[in-house]
């Protein structure tokens, strides 16, 4: 473990799957009602590593491992994609959740695992009692909405997509290079610890992870836009209260309307923009915590 936060506990939790046991890697740490981090891509728990100590003098903090990242489990996908499906994800979550005993949790995701998050929300209503979601539109929104702006911009959501082992054979013949580009930003790479950036690279570096990741993005462009175009087909919405926050430096903010976006899939929508780039929890730890106190209050 390179990077663990104070006073947490280091867990390994299995939870059974279509793919299998899967193994999430969490840690645990404070005391009142539980909430939950999910990371992004390409990236773990320890994007969490300044803003859930704060949070866990608040809050029973749980920051996890999505499947195929850090120290969660890593089976090869399935040609469905399914094993990586925003589904299959969130319920391995969901699982974590109430082997820890929580029936009902807050739900903070950035990224991937904001969408892991609206997935987990929109499967599991009964047990979200708010959800935060961090520098994104819905997935849905944002394909069907895609600008040759946003192509260019995001070009890795086309990249990842393509069949193994195209992209998978392209990032491992040089991940650091991949890694340096892909998250220089805004912000550069200088606001991640070289401990953190260690666990990135080290995820980077790995044929299984890397696999897992780009299921992700496959998963996102196939099976999960069956699950969200079934969702609204039925008019089904998400009733627990949202709060989305996004860059001013981001893509995000540049092509779509947040606010708009997650109306279309949920009744309660609040946010604003803050002054950053992507990668909030890193960027600006301070107003994310000031927000997320506010917020699940």
């Amino acid at each position: 473990m390179a990077v663990a936060f104070p006073d947490f506990e280091q867990k390994h939790i299995t939870v059974h799957s279509e793919d299998g046991p899967i193994d999430i890697a969490c840690q645990v740490g404070g005391s009142g009602p539980p909430l939950l981090l999910l990371h992004g891509f390409p990236q773990t728990k320890v994007i969490w590593e300044v803003v859930a100590p704060e949070l866990a003098k608040h809050f029973t903090v749980v920051a996890a491992d999505l499947r195929g990242y850090g120290e969660s489990s890593k089976p090869h996908g399935k040609s469905d994609h399914s094993s990586y499906s925003k589904r299959s994800m969130a319920s391995d979550q969901h699982a974590v959740m109430k082997a820890l005993g929580f029936n009902q949790f807050f739900l903070l995701g950035h990224d991937r695992g904001a969408r892991v998050s609206h997935r987990l929300a929109m499967d599991f209503p009964d047990s979200v009692l708010r959800l935060m979601v961090l520098d994104i539109s819905p997935t849905l929104t944002m394909y069907e909405n895609t600008t040759m702006e946003f192509a260019k911009g995001y070009w890795h959501w086309f990249f990842l997509i393509q069949p193994e082992p195209v992209p998978e054979t392209m990032i491992g013949a040089n991940p650091e290079f991949w890694l340096k580009n892909h998250m220089g930003r805004h912000a550069g790479t200088g606001i991640f610890t070289p401990e953190r950036w260690a666990e990135y690279l080290a995820g980077a570096s790995n044929p299984q992870s890397m696999h897992a990741m780009c299921e992700d993005y496959r998963a996102a462009a196939t099976i999960d836009l069956v699950h969200d175009r079934a969702d609204r087909a039925a008019s089904k919405k998400l009733a627990m209260p949202l709060h989305v926050l996004w860059g001013e430096h981001g893509l995000v903010n540049k092509c779509f309307k947040p606010i708009q976006d997650w109306e279309a899939v949920a009744n309660t929508v609040t946010g604003k923009t803050v002054p950053c780039g992507h990668y909030i929890p890193e960027e600006l730890p301070a107003e994310l915590i000031t927000e997320a106190k506010q917020f699940f209050a």
